[in-house]
């Protein structure tokens, strides 16, 4: 577990506002006939400009990344490659996205619905972004991240939906995935952790509308839903303080999604 200091973080609100920049971008958009690629290729643009690094875009696997942005649609839950796809009317479209500046990361992620979705899109990404605004509130000094997975994951229960397993946020600092795992549920698989002031999070719940299961797209990277149903995607990069949690990657005043 990598401690930051009081000037570390600030470095990473750096990096994070650059990221923000980027992320509304992004969602201006979001509109019915855009091409993901042509979201990504500005996304990557902003993230240059600003002097970052996309930090997505070449991690290796079988295939090493191709994109800065991973852009995922309705069923597929992270990891989506943009593409020649264009976004439809009821859609929805959840945008991860990394960047290093100045040798410090930031990661954040978020999911839109595409003109109207119906209730149960809208239900799904308002307890989504909820579960994430939760685990924020919740960071103390001392607390186990466990008693927060718990919540978030009581939360999209409770609303008849399931929290992905596969899958789970990180630490985050001089390089992106940092342990210790940040799960969104309550787990005994992975070593439970007290929070500390210094340690910076990326909070990422994953919500499904229907089963928690998922599978491996042929492109070695998609991840989708067993059932075909909708997943949505909210993220945070977020440091605890002596005085609690700062959201790293919101907006210069405070504004953003899973902000309570």
């Amino acid at each position: 577990m990598k401690l930051k200091s009081p000037e570390d973080i600030a470095q990473m609100r750096r990096a994070g506002l650059l990221l923000w920049q980027a992320h509304q971008v992004a969602a201006k958009m979001i509109a019915t006939g855009t091409l993901t690629a042509d979201i990504d290729r500005a996304v990557e643009e902003t993230l240059i400009a600003g002097g970052g690094i996309p930090l997505f875009k070449g991690v290796p696997g079988k295939v090493p990344f191709p994109a800065a942005t991973c852009i995922s649609l309705n069923e597929e839950v992270v990891h989506g490659i943009p593409s020649q796809r264009t976004l439809r009317e009821g859609d929805l479209v959840s945008l991860d996205i990394g960047v290093r500046l100045n040798g410090w990361c930031a990661d954040a992620a978020v999911t839109y619905g595409v003109g109207e979705i119906g209730t149960e899109k809208r239900r799904l990404l308002r307890v989504t972004e909820e579960c994430l605004a939760r685990a924020i509130a919740a960071l103390r000094p001392g607390v186990r991240w466990s008693k927060i997975a718990l919540k978030m994951q009581k939360l999209a229960e409770g609303e008849g939906f399931s929290v992905v397993e596969e899958l789970v946020g990180h630490a985050i600092g001089r390089e992106m995935w940092e342990p210790p795992q940040v799960p969104n549920f309550f787990t005994r698989k992975m070593p439970d952790f007290k929070l500390r002031p210094g340690l910076v999070l990326a909070i990422e719940p994953m919500v499904n509308l229907g089963s928690k299961e998922v599978v491996l797209r042929p492109d070695h990277w998609t991840v989708a839903t067993r059932d075909g149903k909708p997943s949505a995607h909210f993220e945070h990069t977020v440091a605890l303080t002596e005085d609690g949690p700062m959201v790293l990657t919101c907006g210069p005043d405070g504004e953003g999604w899973g902000m309570g």
